[in-house]
């Protein structure tokens, strides 16, 4: 049974160039339908976050920008069979990647606060790119690569191809237009080959070796089954 490793963010707000807190954490659809994939498959799930502190869901993401209201319902209706599991995650120091044959981060604005930051994320996702194993990262989830980076500034990552939320995903969120930062930038100032889909908040994977990452929250299911059929056929 394979087993996989769910590192969500433990923030519970994205904090804007001017000081304002603007609430936020993970986004529904990009935990609940790769870990609905992963546990029809009969994989075998572990949630972590740092601290182990229960994560936090975007209230927005259950709203209009969740898409349409039979999607945010399943969706709703799916975290809410896995609350126990949400409530209880373990900490993310605690655990050993090399243990898991996937390692995936969904994303949310929350990374954008806490895993970009995060020593102890950042140590893990060095040795899971290194280590050949799957290692997935989903729309800003990407954001974590950030704290892998070492003191002399060569990211591990750099010369990876890869994707992530776009600006012009982002700028549709009208308060982004006070963000720190946009992960696009950060990703092409740290040597990745970004990529983005022809067309905004449509599906978009990018598999470059052992390192898989989706654009959007609408690149969830076509991600989590692109590392089902791999990862399934390497079994």
């Amino acid at each position: 049974m394979p087993k996989v490793l769910f590192v969500i963010s433990a923030a519970d707000r994205w904090t804007l160039n001017d000081g304002e807190i603007h609430p936020s954490g993970y986004w529904a659809e990009e935990v609940a339908v790769p870990h609905r994939i992963f546990s029809e498959a009969g994989w075998d799930i572990t949630l972590a976050t740092p601290g182990g502190k229960a994560p936090t869901l975007d209230r927005l993401s259950l709203g209009i920008s969740g898409g349409l209201p039979w999607k945010r319902r399943d969706v709703k209706q799916y975290l809410d069979s896995i609350d126990n599991a949400l409530a209880h995650p373990v900490a993310l120091d605690t655990v050993d990647p090399d243990a898991f044959d996937v390692v995936f981060y969904p994303g949310g604005h929350g990374p954008m606060e806490d895993l970009a930051y995060d020593a102890t994320s950042g140590a893990l996702l060095t040795e899971r790119l290194a280590s050949g194993k799957p290692l997935a990262l989903l729309c800003h989830a990407p954001a974590a690569i950030l704290a892998a980076t070492p003191p002399d500034g060569n990211s591990p990552f750099a010369g990876y191809r890869m994707t992530g939320l776009s600006n012009r995903e982002e700028l549709l969120n009208r308060f982004a237009k006070k963000a720190p930062w946009l992960l696009e930038d950060k990703l092409k100032e740290t040597g990745v080959e970004y990529s983005k889909g022809l067309l905004p908040l449509r599906p978009h994977v990018v598999v470059d070796r052992n390192l898989y990452t989706g654009q959007n929250p609408q690149s969830s299911e076509k991600l989590a089954q692109r590392l089902l059929a791999d990862v399934g056929a390497s079994a």
